[in-house]
């Protein structure tokens, strides 16, 4: 495999994952997709990795962990984290794992690829205010807290001490796929 134009896909989403994988074929990468962490180090030793892709919930499990391992195995490696639970928290902590961009679901190919372009950044972009309203804060910190406990839907409850089936009704209503 090319370590130019390989691309490692870490979703658990089979569909998603292989509509990804097929539509970066089509552009003349060589992709591999996987499901978990374990999977992904299984191909340290067997494939370069010149770019990824990386669902920030996998299962049960933070796709922070793959970032943070692809990083460690090769700092060139471009890797983009896609996720339908943007929040802020999330976003810094994987810019400062390794990250070069972070999506939120719905994104398509020409998203993902036009990140991984986007590796400096701009210091031309326009600062505006932002107006936050109660429920952007909330869904903010509901986010950080899931960051936090590694996507435990109990223990984040537990820390923001609310009925996890409350938790998991408003995660229900926000999330993006």
């Amino acid at each position: 495999m090319d370590p130019k134009r390989s691309l490692v896909v870490i979703e658990d989403d089979p569909r998603f994952s292989a509509t990804l994988k097929r539509s970066f074929e089509r552009r003349g990468y060589s992709v591999l997709a996987v499901k978990s962490l374990e999977e992904l180090t299984v191909l340290f030793d067997r494939e370069p990795i010149g770019y990824a892709v990386v669902d920030l919930k996998l299962g049960g499990a933070s796709g922070l962990a793959c970032v943070q391992a692809l990083h460690a195995h090769d700092p060139s490696t471009l890797i983009v984290v896609l996720t339908g639970f943007a929040s802020i928290a999330t976003a810094v902590e994987a810019i400062k794992l390794g990250a070069c961009h972070y999506l939120v679901k719905p994104s398509n190919t020409d998203d993902i690829e036009a990140a991984f372009g986007k590796v400096e950044g701009d210091a031309d972009v326009p600062i505006s205010e932002r107006k936050t309203s109660l429920k952007t804060l909330e869904w903010e910190r509901i986010n950080e807290v899931l960051a936090e406990t590694d996507f435990n839907i109990s223990e984040t409850a537990r820390r923001l001490g609310m009925h996890r089936r409350t938790l998991a009704r408003k995660l229900g209503k926000r999330h993006v796929v």
